[in-house]
């Protein structure tokens, strides 16, 4: 009994755990298909293949569940977008990964932010991630702290951003890779060009 009972205990924890990853996993995967607004705790706990009690256990209410989705995704994107620092290819391989498996729910959310506060609060986190993450891969090739760097972020960062991918691989209708090739022109392009003087 006194292996038993710590082995079941940890059992159990885990299980706990994988259900509330289950749920979180679903709310993330519905708000990339569907409006938030139209997203019910029903829906939610469908997906995710539990009853709106265990919902509701586990995050109190459905404003509790999108905080703590949030955190989550954050947290999973932030895991996804790694890439070593400086090497542009593979920076740009990992965001165009990225963005084909979500990008189109990305361009979803979006869509929404003038209109739900909530999905206002996931993308503006959203966008401070990808800057965070801009500066962190090209840091190696950008010049000391100042308006020349600041306007370099601001370039790469809109040559990496999900419309960027959206204009190239769904508006134009070009195949992955060349939609990596370009994207991989741009960020090039901006890393080779002169850093601009502030009386320029």
């Amino acid at each position: 009994m006194k292996t038993t009972r710590p082995y079941t205990m940890t059992a159990r924890a885990e299980a706990a755990e994988r259900t509330r990853v289950a749920v979180l996993d679903a709310l993330v995967a519905l708000a990339l298909r569907r409006r938030l607004a139209d997203l019910s705790l029903d829906d939610v706990a469908g997906e995710a293949g539990v009853s709106v009690q265990t919902v509701l256990r586990k995050f109190g209410s459905r404003d509790g569940l999108v905080e703590a989705a949030l955190a989550h995704a954050l947290r999973v994107v932030d895991q996804e977008r790694r890439a070593p620092v400086g090497d542009v290819s593979a920076a740009v391989a990992v965001v165009l990964e990225h963005y084909e498996r979500l990008g189109d729910g990305v361009v979803l959310l979006l869509a929404q932010e003038r209109d739900d506060a909530q999905v206002a609060r996931i993308v503006t986190h959203g966008r401070a991630l990808h800057r965070t993450w801009t500066e962190t891969v090209f840091a190696p090739h950008l010049p000391p702290a100042g308006p020349g760097r600041e306007e370099l972020v601001d370039l790469l960062a809109v040559a990496t951003d999900v419309y960027t991918w959206q204009q190239l691989r769904r508006d134009r209708g070009l195949d992955r890779a060349t939609t990596t090739a370009r994207m991989h022109r741009l960020v090039s392009a901006l890393l080779t060009a002169p850093t601009p003087h502030p009386e320029d």
